[in-house]
């Protein structure tokens, strides 16, 4: 993850500005597989929507991303959660993410860099109060974890 967020900041026109901690979760969708590792990051770029998935794409194949199944176990998965405040509905590319309101594993990172963010008109923090948190550990790594 951390190989994931040099690579984009690398990009001379993408900056990673937050990250949140690192998180142990329990699997989502397909359950019999090893917890992952998940965090939120805020990225500044100057790239169009499209541009901006095709880097996150090629920073995963870098990284040697296989796709073998829906939610399955992978070293690398980046998601686009939010663009600003674009509504994005294009094949491969949905903004917000669709199912990220769901989801604890992206919800409490997110709220930890960024407590104020609405999504949709909704603050984040309360979202989070309406989703299951079992099983999320904090990963004390400190704050530059993923330099």
């Amino acid at each position: 993850m951390g190989d994931a967020l040099r690579i984009l900041d690398a990009d001379s026109r993408t900056e990673v500005v937050a990250v949140s901690s690192l998180y142990r979760t329990p699997p989502w969708g397909k359950l019999d597989q090893p917890d992952f590792l998940n965090a939120a990051a805020e990225l500044v770029t100057s790239h169009e929507p499209r541009e901006f998935l095709e880097l996150c794409l090629d920073a995963e194949r870098r990284l040697k991303r296989e796709r073998r199944e829906r939610w399955g176990p992978r070293l690398i998965d980046i998601d686009i959660l939010l663009f600003g405040d674009r509504n994005i509905a294009e094949p491969g590319l949905e903004v917000p993410h669709p199912r990220m309101r769901e989801r604890a594993f992206v919800l409490v990172p997110l709220t930890e860099i960024a407590p104020d963010l609405q999504i949709q008109g909704v603050p984040v923090a309360r979202l989070l109060d309406g989703v299951e948190r079992a099983g999320i550990e904090r990963q004390d790594l400190g704050r530059d974890w993923w330099r």
